[in-house]
């Protein structure tokens, strides 16, 4: 019986990825900055652990987090 995990993504990883910024370091600043709003709710730990179906929002923008 195997159990497989499920998958994640740190925060500033996802938000350079998929290009709410151009740098990582761009990504912590807004971070550390409380720019930035995981579930609606502000999140200044750039190594936030997201999972699927979690939102991001920065700068007017929301994605939400997928995997294939």
């Amino acid at each position: 019986m195997s159990t497989q995990e499920e998958p994640i993504i740190q925060l500033d990883q996802f938000m350079k990825i998929t290009g709410m910024v151009g740098t990582g370091g761009q990504a912590k600043m807004v971070i550390q900055d409380g720019a930035v709003l995981l579930n609606g709710v502000v999140e200044t730990r750039r190594k936030k652990k997201l999972r699927a179906g979690d939102e991001v929002t920065f700068n007017g923008q929301t994605l939400i987090v997928e995997f294939e």
